[in-house]
């Protein structure tokens, strides 16, 4: 029955898309927590910046935006991130990049809904003992924020899963290339499409139950 699954590497795909899954979440989470920051700082120019860089870039097509990236700053600026001689090397960094670029907006915004929970009165009484803006979001506003946006975040976790096939558009060896090349070559589009459905549900199902009780477990009570 899943004889059509021979000679191809369909566990390498999905073993790509998880690669590019945790690069780009990882440094989304980083990139993410940086804009949540500027978007609540009292810098004038941090918060514009912070405001107009989730606004434009949760409003382009993720694909534009990595073809952007493969279009614009490989071909045209040259910029290879260190993989000039590996083209699947290149196309995989310039996707992860692209990721991380699309996926921090929506991560910021989340941040930003769990750093208004949190108390006025935390943030005045750490301003009162002489704490600086900084540190004040490092050490009494951040940790309760995590604590408080873990479900959204775990939303923008498996999102992000299923945008790793958006990689396809520049040539990635993802899962969803692969599925793509197999129906263009086998006489069975149904399966082929029920086994990759499959692969992705067995990556974010447990993702989302994990971080869902865990979100439970760790909540802020008030």
């Amino acid at each position: 029955m899943f004889d059509f699954l021979e000679g191809y590497d369909v566990l390498g795909a999905f073993w790509t898309t998880v690669q590019l899954t945790v690069l780009s979440a990882l440094g989304s989470l980083v990139w993410g927590t940086l804009l949540a920051g500027m978007r609540v700082s009292p810098v004038p120019l941090m918060r514009g910046f912070g405001t107009a860089y989730v606004n434009i870039v949760r409003n382009i097509p993720l694909t534009v935006i990595i073809v952007f990236s493969s279009l614009g700053l490989a071909d045209i600026f040259g910029v290879t991130l260190g993989a000039s001689d590996d083209f699947e090397l290149q196309g995989f960094r310039l996707a992860a990049l692209s990721l991380v670029a699309y996926t921090a907006a929506f991560v910021c915004e989340a941040l930003r809904s769990g750093i208004n929970t949190v108390s006025l009165g935390q943030a005045e009484a750490a301003r009162a003992i002489g704490l600086s803006f900084s540190q004040t979001l490092r050490l009494i506003v951040l940790p309760q924020a995590f604590r408080s946006v873990i479900a959204p975040l775990a939303n923008v976790l498996i999102a992000l899963t299923k945008n790793t096939t958006v990689a396809a558009a520049i040539g990635v060896a993802e899962a969803a290339t692969l599925m793509k090349e197999m129906i263009e070559n086998e006489a069975q589009t149904v399966l082929i499409g029920a086994v990759f459905a499959f692969g992705f549900v067995v990556l974010t199902l447990p993702t989302g139950l994990l971080l869902g009780w865990l979100g439970k477990r760790l909540a802020v009570k008030r």
